[in-house]
């Protein structure tokens, strides 16, 4: 199928079926799904500023699906969603402008591929590290919240809550009595620059941010960091549909399966505990990785 927006002739099924495992992915793990569908976008030859775009357009449509089945569970803090959106409207925005800047300068696969290896696989192995260690701790009697959740990695959270830096918020969905607005908007601002520069909602870094830096428990986290991604992701389509980087067509073929897999991933978060989430989020950003670097050195994709 051809799309003369962008270029490229792709089976509208190969679209499909990655719209439906993001989906799956998304709804589960609380994040855009942009580490998996960007990768696999660019290997099968679509420019990178139609990754960015196109893929931020399709991200918006499937967390809205997500994102409802997740505040039905009660998974959704919806005042730490809004404060986290300030910081990352600002961000998308920043790294928006990052993108033309590198496409006017002829070298932007290169610069977003290598920072796309370097965070995924920093992120995978830590959160892999973490997770084992949490499991290895409820096996050995180590205290469960509410939402079957146990972190390896608690104190440094407990740190970065005791940061008195005026005003101070409360999260009492989230099990935060007091933080500060500040580190809520810096994690935002964050994510929101990754969102606008990479092509993703942000959710790879976010779900560990708000675990590991903010104290969030990991339903939680999953079903927030959705309900976020919807405004960043969804800021993020118009800023580079303004820009000529959106292929409408694409991302709506995208979206016929994303929908259905978001709604199954979002269902299956009931039946495993935190760290086991986690662990298997881990392995995600790495196969990420993988695919970026596949294409980095040349290999092609196979014929769709």
């Amino acid at each position: 199928m051809d799309f003369p927006i962008s270029g490229v002739t792709i089976s509208p099924l190969f679209l499909v079926i990655i719209g439906f495992l993001v989906g799956i992915l998304g709804g589960f793990f609380g994040v855009g799904g942009g580490f998996i569908a960007s990768p696999m976008m660019f290997w099968a030859g679509v420019p990178m500023n139609f990754v960015v775009g196109t893929d931020l357009a399709h991200m918006t449509g499937k967390s809205i699906v997500a994102a409802r089945r997740h505040r039905t569970l009660g998974h959704v803090d919806v005042k730490l969603g809004f404060f986290m959106v300030v910081g990352t409207i600002i961000g998308v925005e920043i790294g928006a402008q990052i993108i033309e800047v590198l496409e006017d300068a002829g070298n932007i696969d290169q610069v977003i591929g290598i920072t796309y290896i370097i965070i995924l696989v920093g992120i995978g192995l830590f959160t892999a590290w973490e997770s084992l260690k949490a499991i290895r701790l409820m096996r050995g009697g180590g205290a469960v919240d509410q939402h079957g959740d146990v972190l390896a990695f608690k104190d440094f959270a407990k740190r970065v809550q005791k940061i008195h830096l005026p005003p101070m918020v409360s999260f009492p969905n989230s099990g935060i009595e007091a933080i500060s607005l500040w580190v809520i908007l810096f994690v935002g601002l964050i994510t929101g620059v990754l969102a606008g520069m990479l092509g993703v909602g942000g959710g790879f870094i976010r779900m560990p941010m708000l675990v590991y830096f903010i104290g969030v428990p990991t339903h939680v986290a999953v079903g927030t960091d959705l309900f976020e991604i919807v405004i960043s992701a969804g800021f993020g389509t118009l800023t580079h549909a303004l820009k000529g980087n959106v292929d409408v067509l694409m991302a709506l073929v995208m979206q016929t399966g994303a929908a259905i897999g978001a709604q199954i991933g979002a269902a299956a978060t009931s039946y495993f505990s935190g760290p086991r989430i986690r662990l298997f989020f881990a392995m995600l950003p790495l196969i990420g990785a993988l695919l970026v670097i596949i294409r980095l050195l040349g290999g092609e994709m196979p014929a769709f």
